[in-house]
């Protein structure tokens, strides 16, 4: 028997303009910012502020490429690219997250030579930066959380990024704070070892995540065991084997597995069972299911995963 390809993909595509277009008004409203905070941290002398708008250079960058690849990923499919570009968007949650380690890194370090010899910070103008970019960051972050920032990996990462903005921008003014009333120079660079370490945690999520999608990992929202139960359980199906899980990007799942039946099983009767086992997987995340109908003299391996471990 042959195989049949099926699926659906709605939801990605309903939520898909929303995201861009968050993703576009977003990178505006940072870069425009992003500028402004570091004049004035270089103006106030202020590494809480220079570190908020160095990883605020990230959020520009970071949603810039993710509207380019929500933009690519709009190219269709075509020979060469089966899958059309839809990965791009995990590739740029990649480079989001190596961006954000990498950043984090370097406020470490620029804070570790502020912490042995504290500058002079002006702590007015500091204050003043920090609570527009504070604004700014609550207004940035509510644009972004109206898009598909649970699913969506891409969307995600500049969430994340706008997130650890928007506490960079909180600790500027407890530093700012600190520094007017008591003039701790040394709350400058706390607040942004804060920042580094936040900054670094979402950082390795965020490429963790991305990485587990480009290997092909089982998606988080999908239960292996519920999905071989759902397929076992319809009574035309004696067993499965060679089962893959995998996304093609975030929010679309694919599964392809080799299912054994009844040889006798006519067409028709065939064309019903992958239409139930379609619409039973579409509930539990899977949108694309590509199904190959074996007898039960297929010589195939029995197992689940026809893996097969070298000597």
């Amino acid at each position: 028997m042959g195989g049949i390809h099926l699926g659906h993909d709605h939801s990605h595509d309903h939520t898909h303009g929303a995201n861009k277009k968050a993703l576009m008004v977003s990178f505006i409203i940072i870069t425009i910012y992003m500028v402004i905070e570091a004049i004035g941290g270089f103006l106030t002398n202020s590494l809480a502020l220079l570190s908020d708008a160095g990883h605020m250079l990230s959020d520009s960058i970071s949603l810039g490429v993710g509207f380019l690849a929500f933009t690519f990923s709009e190219k269709v499919a075509n020979y060469r690219n089966t899958y059309g570009y839809k990965r791009f968007e995990i590739l740029a949650a990649v480079f989001n997250g190596v961006t954000l380690i990498l950043i984090s890194l370097y406020i470490f370090y620029e804070a570790y030579h502020r912490f042995t010899d504290p500058p002079e910070v002006a702590s007015t103008g500091m204050l003043t930066i920090a609570v527009i970019g504070l604004i700014v960051n609550i207004i940035v972050a509510w644009i972004l959380m109206r898009g598909d920032t649970e699913e969506n990996l891409n969307l995600r990462a500049a969430f994340l990024h706008v997130l650890g903005d928007l506490l960079g921008s909180i600790g500027a003014i407890t530093a700012a704070l600190l520094i007017m009333f008591f003039n701790w120079g040394w709350a400058d660079p706390v607040a942004s070892v804060i920042v580094a370490v936040l900054v670094l945690a979402s950082g390795w999520r965020v490429t963790k995540d991305a990485v587990h999608v480009l290997m092909e990992g089982t998606p988080k929202n999908v239960d292996m065991d519920e999905i071989i139960h759902t397929i076992e359980n319809l009574p035309e199906i004696i067993n499965i084997h060679d089962l893959h899980v995998w996304s093609i990007t975030s929010g679309q799942n694919a599964l392809s597995c080799h299912a054994v039946v009844d040889g006798n099983l006519s067409v028709h009767k065939s064309q019903e069972l992958l239409r139930t086992i379609e619409h039973e997987l579409e509930h539990k995340g899977i949108g694309h299911v590509t199904i190959q109908m074996e007898s039960e003299e297929h010589p195939h391996e029995d197992s689940l995963l026809c893996s097969h471990e070298s000597e």
